[in-house]
């Protein structure tokens, strides 16, 4: 009799252990939310970093996001002008998102299909029909250059003004045609001259396009040839004229003679574009997107707080009043997008 009551008494003592042994953890104790997952994205330009405008402007973008974004692995790749097919398959293979940067990049209509898991945002140009996981980013670089030009035509003292573009291509003359009808908005009679240089990095070649428009008679020159574009004000510095910059706000880099610049928001763009899509948000993809004056991607730049002005508020709040005539689209910009 006394064995059976041990042995019951070893049965309860076992139970009431493997019950207490298993019960719920208490509501204090949270359960540790699983590690965000790390993507990777790379940014891939089609020249070099350096340009202090249209490269540099995406670079600024993606550190960012990587400083904003715990869970994101923020690369950057340089093409230097050459192999942008290969380059971007390479991102593409050990990325999550690719960030393409330049025109060159058109080979992405059959890269982007070979990697569907992976998503692609194309700036400054767009496919010919759209990809499922590619987002194009054009920019309404018209608008901001009419603004330019109006700025040009009423600073010229000569009635002449100038552009120096990189290419003689349809993206480089959006700005030249915007510019053009902003300096004749300002002045039927302002004359605009242009020239190339063909080339986005080297300076000298920038210079000596701008110093030829000089001794044509143009007085304020706008610079749209990257790096290149550098020499511009490098001539205007030399030759005692004005230079407008482009795509980043630029007048930190001389801003005795650059007056303002044509401001195209790259990095602004790309980490919005990007901040989507880590918040689950991949609606544009598939799509093109346009960066323009109403969304406020585009526009003109004066400089930092205490930087030299040369633009009088009096033309500033004329150009502020011709861009809200631009996104009402009362004033209708040419351009050379379809």
């Amino acid at each position: 009799m006394k064995k059976i009551i041990a042995l019951l008494l070893v049965l309860v003592m076992t139970l009431g252990c493997f019950a207490a042994c298993n019960k719920e953890k208490p509501a204090t104790e949270a359960t540790p939310a699983p590690a965000a997952e790390k993507l990777t994205v790379t940014i891939v330009v089609a020249g070099t970093f350096g340009d202090r405008s249209f490269y540099d402007s995406s670079k600024e973008g993606g550190g960012r996001l990587a400083k904003d974004f715990g869970n994101l692995d923020v690369k950057f790749v340089e093409c230097n002008n050459e192999n942008h097919t290969v380059r971007m398959q390479n991102a593409a293979a050990q990325s999550d998102i690719v960030v393409c940067v330049g025109w060159e990049f058109y080979d992405i209509e059959t890269v982007a299909p070979e990697f569907p898991n992976v998503k692609f945002i194309w700036i400054d140009n767009e496919t010919s029909a759209p990809v499922p996981n590619v987002l194009n980013i054009v920019y309404a670089q018209n608008e901001g250059s009419f603004l330019a030009g109006y700025i040009a035509a009423a600073m010229s003292k000569t009635g002449t003004v100038g552009a120096v573009g990189g290419e003689d291509s349809i993206t480089i003359n959006d700005f030249i045609v915007g510019y053009k009808q902003g300096a004749a908005y300002f002045s039927d009679a302002t004359k605009v001259e242009v020239n190339y240089t063909n080339d986005y990095d080297d300076p000298a070649k920038g210079k000596d396009c701008a110093k030829v428009l000089h001794d044509r008679g143009a007085d304020v020159i706008f610079q749209i040839a990257s790096k290149a574009g550098d020499g511009v004000f490098e001539a205007a510095q030399e030759g005692g004229f004005y230079a407008i910059g482009v795509d980043s706000d630029q007048k930190y880099i001389n801003d005795a003679v650059i007056i303002c610049s044509m401001k195209k928001e790259v990095g602004n763009s790309i980490y919005d574009a990007i901040a989507k899509i880590v918040n689950g948000d991949v609606s544009q993809l598939g799509t093109t997107w346009v960066a323009d004056m109403s969304n406020g991607y585009v526009g003109i730049g004066y400089g930092e707080e205490g930087a030299t002005q040369q633009v009088p508020d009096e033309i500033k709040a004329q150009v502020e009043e011709i861009r809200a005539k631009i996104v009402s689209g009362e004033i209708k910009v040419d351009t050379t997008r379809n």
